[in-house]
């Protein structure tokens, strides 16, 4: 199995966190589970084998396990948080395994992606992302970006609302209006991404509250995570 990860361009860095590809090269002995973290990102999901799969994606607060089967090949975009302005009713928080029905390029995309090699997809992927931003889906988002540029500094929603020179009334709706997230959930969503690069006590303030966190996202402790997923 492989998966790579290619930056965009310079012109897209300010939206676009990766282009990606996950496929098999080979039958798997058995089907694949591919556990999904929460990162308040949202993904333009393109299924290979079967151009007609497609999809706009993004997990909420708790984790999910996705059965991917012994063959698969998908490529995407993942933007950063707060960037993807398109229809929030066409966001799905589950597996995307049914013909895309919905406006944007995406099968037309996914056709052109098929056979390429990774740098020739970003290439593609890149012109479906200028496509969305001409028509106002995809837009740089300035508090999303402060807030990742001053993640280290933020310890409490009144430090994220400080930061943005905005109330707390102000910053949830906001935010929830340009993420979907309420500012506790994704001050929680990013601190736990934080954790897998960090020593937790910088995080939380024990290890007991980062169990708790950990364990409400993600399913597992951290202890039986690291057993189960080999990380």
């Amino acid at each position: 199995m492989s998966y790579t990860e290619i930056s965009p361009d310079d012109d897209l860095s300010h939206v676009v966190h990766c282009f990606w590809e996950l496929r098999t090269l080979a039958v798997l002995p058995q089907n694949f589970q591919y556990h999904a973290l929460p990162d308040a990102c949202v993904n333009l999901l393109l299924n290979l084998v079967d151009t007609e799969v497609a999809g706009v994606t993004a997990l909420h607060t708790a984790a999910t396990t996705l059965d991917l089967g012994t063959s698969f090949h998908y490529a995407g975009v993942q933007f950063y948080p707060g960037v993807w302005q398109g229809d929030r009713n066409e966001i799905s928080n589950r597996y995307v395994g049914t013909p895309y029905m919905g406006s944007l390029p995406l099968v037309s995309t996914g056709r052109r992606l098929v056979g390429l090699d990774p740098e020739e997809m970003a290439d593609v992927l890149a012109g479906l992302v200028r496509w969305c931003m001409a028509r106002g889906h995809v837009r740089a988002n300035a508090l999303t970006a402060r807030i990742l540029a001053r993640l280290n500094a933020i310890r409490s929603v009144a430090d994220m609302a400080a930061l943005a020179g905005l109330s707390s009334r102000q910053l949830q709706r906001t935010l929830k209006q340009s993420t979907g997230f309420a500012p506790h959930d994704l001050l929680k969503v990013l601190r736990l991404q934080q954790s897998f690069r960090k020593h937790y006590l910088d995080l939380y303030s024990d290890q007991a509250h980062f169990t708790h966190a950990f364990r409400q996202a993600i399913g597992y402790t951290p202890a039986r995570y690291r057993k189960r997923f080999a990380v």
